[in-house]
């Protein structure tokens, strides 16, 4: 299985495994989310120390320097430096360095729009029309305590948002798309085992709420951390929480007893 396709799995595992702990009569998930719980539904470990912070208006009289609000949430205290230098030199009108930048977000760019539009070429060229906005307005762009990849997501949610405004795209998974993502090394019963509840569980996720769907796909798809789940919908973590376990009912309501 390709180092690809075994994350979409896992995820998805996990993701499928949330669903189930809902299913069981009489499960009342009371640490959903809760630091230091355990299970599906809880506070994943924090990817190194440069979190969110708390981001603050900017006052008429406020500086334009505001590298004392840089952020990143990278494992390694060298990613975060590479990356925030990144970020200073690209808002000077650096086209190298945005090009770096592109290489290391794209993917996470490209796979939240794949799991929202689930289709590759709707997702490709929204990502691409991501990458485009964002250069545009590099120059503007402003810490205020946000990492560089939520404010890239923040872009991406609201491209999705508007395209499907503007129905020009049908929420179903071709064949094409649902099969790169399987294994060719699992036995014939299990890939379609898998790619039944797969595709029940990516279809059930179009049926959420907005702000539900982006939830559950930035916390279990993506995995992003509450915090930064929270920057990018420009919610509370106890919002995010709550969106989070609502978002994970209604998908175990969409999902038949014999799912497993």
């Amino acid at each position: 299985m390709s180092r690809r396709a075994n994350d979409v799995h896992r995820r998805l595992d996990a993701l499928r495994a949330a669903v189930e702990l809902l299913m069981n009569e009489g499960y009342e998930p009371a640490y959903a989310g809760v630091a230091g719980a355990s299970g599906p539904l809880a506070e994943p470990e924090r990817r190194g120390s440069g979190g969110t912070h708390e981001s603050k208006p900017r006052s008429d009289n406020e500086p334009d320097d505001d590298a004392e609000l840089a952020t990143s949430s990278e494992e390694s205290e060298a990613d975060r430096t590479r990356l925030i230098a990144l970020v200073e030199l690209a808002r000077k009108g650096d086209k190298e360095a945005f090009g770096l930048l592109y290489d290391h977000y794209h993917g996470a760019v490209y796979r939240f729009l794949f799991y929202r539009t689930r289709s590759t070429q709707v997702a490709e060229d929204l990502t691409s029309e991501t990458f485009f906005r964002a250069l545009r307005s590099m120059t503007g762009f402003r810490w205020q305590g946000k990492d560089f990849g939520a404010w890239l997501m923040t872009i991406a949610r609201n491209l999705a948002t508007d395209h499907f405004k503007a129905g020009r795209t049908r929420l179903e998974m071709t064949t094409e798309d649902m099969g790169q993502h399987d294994s060719s090394s699992d036995g014939p019963e299990k890939i379609v085992m898998a790619g039944i509840t797969n595709e029940m569980l990516l279809g059930a996720l179009t049926k959420l709420p907005d702000e539900q769907r982006d939830c559950i796909i930035m916390r279990f798809l993506q995995g992003l951390s509450i915090a930064e789940t929270a920057a990018i919908l420009g919610r509370s973590d106890g919002a995010v929480k709550q969106l989070q376990l609502r978002g994970i009912r209604n998908l175990a309501k969409q999902m038949p007893d014999g799912i497993r």
